[in-house]
């Protein structure tokens, strides 16, 4: 927590739950990754955290956005964003947006499949596209599916058709998984890669970009290495699949942007035993899954929490859960999490590193618990 954070949660004591960002973090934050990474640019994964505030604050630095539905586009027009700083970045995506969008001056689409591909050619003539594949995502906290991308042999395909279809076939992206903690993925993914550009160079088509996405991590729980660690293998990496050859290169980091400028400020509602003897205390706090932390399902991200009592106190093992009336609505059940034996109702407690993915993940209005509030400071 920072001590501007500190001062505001102080001073003005909003009513929890509540998320409070702190901008100069951010910029922190982007700065660092333009230095560690300067021949890459930074398309900000909107998704994280779309705040007006922070996507101000980014835009007047120079990044550029990866946005993920009209909207999203529509909130960087708001920012004074141009459109040759936008990369429609979802793989699904409704046809009358891409024409939207194209019809709006954006140029640049992701695709992963055959119909995607024919929607854009439809839609967005002559606008580059760049096609993701899957690749491993052990390692990260927060693994993505076989939901994006398809197989290598597939992606050569469809980039060849790309260009006859009228589009150019621009590059090639992979995400190696959110919160990734093996610094070796982006190595195993560029090697793949890379053969992907030299089998299509053979055929005439001369792929300029590479999308490494994102991964880079937040803080939480578990130590992960610095970002310095992190930036050294991505040029590592790149260096030995592409040598002198190297294309544009483009990162989307959004969680490693956005995360450790947030904490959100909660309030214990009940703390319980469910019988006599029972070792562990229920803390029920005023925000939970459905209030922006859905990260916690199936206990994925872990999220470091402080209370207004010394470290190095009594404490004893809880389960941590949310106020609705959802059984699923636990953040903690398996993950050991100790909290002190003084903690009481009415207490407040900070949530850590939780700038990205909270926001955006709350619901509307479910039990009738309003939308988490968020200050940027």
């Amino acid at each position: 927590m920072t001590d501007r954070i500190r001062r505001f949660l102080a001073d003005k004591q909003p009513e929890t739950p509540c998320l409070v960002v702190d901008l100069d973090v951010v910029e922190f934050n982007y700065r660092r990754m333009r230095e560690l990474l300067p021949q890459a640019k930074i398309f900000y994964a909107m998704k994280a955290n779309p705040a007006n505030e922070v996507l101000a604050r980014l835009g007047k630095l120079g990044s550029n956005f990866d946005t993920a539905s009209r909207g999203e586009i529509e909130l960087c027009f708001a920012q004074g964003v141009g459109a040759e700083r936008i990369s429609f970045g979802n793989t699904i995506k409704k046809e009358k947006d891409i024409a939207w969008a194209h019809q709006n001056g954006v140029r640049l689409y992701a695709f992963d499949s055959e119909a995607e591909l024919q929607k854009l050619a439809r839609s967005a003539p002559g606008a580059r596209v760049f096609c993701r594949v899957l690749v491993d995502c052990d390692g990260a906290e927060w693994p993505l599916s076989k939901k994006f991308g398809c197989a290598p042999d597939m992606a050569r395909d469809l980039l060849k058709r790309a260009n006859d279809m009228g589009l150019e076939a621009y590059g090639v992206s992979f995400h190696v998984g959110s919160q990734q903690t093996d610094l070796d993925q982006w190595d195993r993914a560029l090697a793949q890669v890379s053969q992907m550009f030299y089998a299509l160079a053979e055929t005439g088509i001369d792929l300029k970009m590479v999308n490494l996405g994102g991964g880079f991590p937040a803080r939480y729980r578990k130590d992960v290495a610095p970002v310095e660690a992190y930036c050294e293998a991505v040029q590592r990496a790149l260096v030995r699949h592409f040598g002198n050859r190297m294309p544009e290169v483009i990162i989307e980091p959004g969680r490693s942007m956005v995360g450790d400028a947030g904490v959100l400020q909660s309030e214990v509602v009940l703390i319980s035993r469910k019988s006599a003897n029972d070792r562990k205390r229920w803390v029920y706090l005023d925000v939970g899954k459905f209030g922006g932390l859905a990260e916690t399902m199936d206990e994925s991200i872990k999220y470091r929490i402080t209370t207004p009592y010394p470290a190095g106190g009594r404490s004893g093992p809880v389960v941590l859960a949310g106020p609705t009336c959802d059984s699923a609505d636990i953040l903690y059940e398996k993950t050991e999490y100790k909290m002190p034996l003084a903690l009481k109702v009415g207490d407040k407690v900070e949530i850590l590193s939780t700038g990205a993915y909270t926001t955006t993940y709350a619901s509307v209005a479910f039990n009738g618990f309003a939308p988490l509030k968020t200050y940027c400071i």
